[in-house]
């Protein structure tokens, strides 16, 4: 297999390439946090995906899209939890159940910020669950930030104050849908509302 699916012309693989646009004053310092310049603290290449294609190695179909090259437009619909029957209701608590016990294969999670990796000479990764995963996901996102020594700065949720809240959550509910999804085969799962 290419990265990036290159070979199938899914994708290549390209240098990360951070917006230039002034961070505004919610967060008054430089340097301290991974979250800063993200994702370039842990890594400076990564999958352009094309088309309908998406994914860490362009390898999955753009929300709203299946089929072998991504082409057949797929609209899904949710329910609303009241209005689930009651299998409909135990299937999502199995599949819930099911991706807690599930090691995600394709993600592992940082255990450490960089600096206590060393730069990067010390990694420190875990393998996880699918359903810790996102757990973990909206955790790191809203964390507080971590200054110099045991010093914390709590003044700024990076996922929950600032304009990006709600593109942001909708791409994490996709994101865990679309895993869950991956996980049971069921491509017609939906998170209700």
């Amino acid at each position: 297999k290419a990265p990036c699916g290159e070979t199938s012309g899914r994708g290549t693989c390209q240098d990360v390439v951070l917006s230039n646009s002034p961070v505004g004053p919610q967060f008054p310092f430089s340097g301290i946090d991974d979250r800063e310049n993200w994702p370039t603290v842990f890594y400076n290449r990564t999958c352009q995906c094309q088309g309908n294609f998406m994914g860490y190695n362009c390898g999955d179909c753009k929300f709203g899209f299946i089929g072998p090259n991504c082409t057949v437009r797929r609209t899904m619909i949710r329910k609303e939890i009241f209005r689930m029957t009651s299998a409909e209701k135990d299937k999502f608590i199995a599949y819930l159940n099911l991706a807690k016990r599930t090691i995600s294969p394709d993600y592992v999670i940082a255990t450490g910020t960089y600096e206590q990796m060393n730069n990067g000479s010390n990694p420190l990764f875990a393998d996880i669950n699918v359903y810790d995963l996102f757990v973990w996901l909206h955790y790191y996102s809203s964390r507080d930030a971590f200054l110099e020594g045991d010093q914390v700065w709590t003044n700024v949720d990076f996922a929950h104050e600032a304009p990006g809240f709600l593109p942001w959550h909708r791409f994490f509910l996709l994101h865990w849908e679309h895993e869950i999804q991956k996980l049971t085969g069921d491509e017609n799962f939906t998170i209700p509302f």
